[in-house]
């Protein structure tokens, strides 16, 4: 942990809006929060509710029990599965020990799903542009794997080998830069002329809106600081996307990430948060660096979010 010295430089904090949850990560949150509450027994959780460890050790601080995968979990008992989704082999194995399970899965993800279900069902193969490893990818991948291809990047479209060039259709995980996935769709477009995909675009509305608001400031910006977890790929692409306008950018989990080094000389501080991110620690980094001097914050708001996702049937009221 770097200590910040103050240094009586007047900065300016440029706070992009939106930032920090988004509808999906508040529904999944709330859907570990209610089970918590409502069940008596353990509340089991399968891979992180949200990539983000400050809500994972705040809800573990709470009760819940993080697993890496459904053996660590007793028969009978109630597991939430996160926000990234899951594939139906997860569904099957939850089924067949007679656990009880809370989806959380985003109701965008879950769109991802059905429409690879649905390009696979009609014969086609299914290019997903995402990141291997990924739980997202994974969880999509599942529900097509014998029609499924996974392409990371523009560049990897040039190795693959489909049976029919002409039944060939795309998906996209919710979470990527919007400018590398369209190269990536491009050059998918240009290999296979008859390239089908969804009918509107999988990268999330929240995805989208906080690189839109990013981009508002980044040139204006010396420093940008993203507020994230190394996992979250919303908060790795927005670091990637201040480096895209030449502008510095760093990810830090909080406060206590802040390197002096980096400020020195800063006067034009851009700031942001992923959309797994608490909006608590954006106002913790803005008093880090007002420890340090003066600071004025200016929010520039590009869009304004009024997106909400009911949730899990088993935890509404009856």
């Amino acid at each position: 942990m770097s200590v910040l010295v103050p240094d009586g430089v007047h900065r300016t904090i440029l706070l992009a809006a939106p930032r920090s949850f988004c509808a999906g990560v508040e529904r999944a949150i709330e859907a570990v929060e209610l089970a918590l509450d409502q069940r008596e027994g353990p509340v089991y959780v399968r891979k992180q509710i949200v990539h983000n460890t400050h809500v994972v050790a705040e809800l573990r601080d709470r009760g819940a029990v993080f697993v890496d995968e459904l053996d660590a979990v007793p028969d009978g008992a109630t597991v939430v599965f996160s926000a990234h989704g899951v594939s139906p082999a997860v569904h099957a194995e939850a089924a067949d020990r007679g656990l009880e399970v809370i989806d959380a899965t985003c109701p965008l993800v879950t769109k991802v799903h059905v429409e690879a279900r649905r390009f696979a069902g009609r014969g086609d193969t299914v290019v997903l542009v995402g990141h291997a490893g990924h739980e997202e990818v994974e969880g999509t991948m599942g529900e097509a794997p014998d029609s499924t291809v996974l392409v990371g990047t523009a560049a990897e479209v040039a190795g693959l080998r489909i049976a029919d060039p002409t039944r060939v259709s795309y998906l996209t995980q919710t979470t990527l830069a919007v400018e590398e996935a369209a190269e990536v769709v491009d050059a998918l477009r240009a290999r296979y002329p008859d390239l089908r995909g969804p009918a509107s675009d999988d990268i999330c509305y929240a995805t989208t809106n906080r690189q839109e608001a990013l981009a508002a400031i980044a040139a204006e910006a010396e420093l940008v600081l993203v507020v994230g977890s190394a996992n979250s790929s919303n908060s790795q692409r927005l670091v990637e996307l201040a480096a895209r306008h030449d502008t510095p950018g760093y990810l830090i989990d909080g406060p206590a990430d802040l390197r002096p080094e980096w400020l020195a000389g800063v006067r034009v501080v851009g700031l942001t948060a992923g959309a797994s991110a608490p909006p608590r620690l954006v106002e913790e980094v803005v008093a880090a660096l007002s420890g340090m001097g003066p600071v004025t914050v200016t929010e520039r708001e590009t869009s304004r979010e009024t997106v909400h996702f009911t949730l899990p049937t088993s935890l509404r009221p009856a």
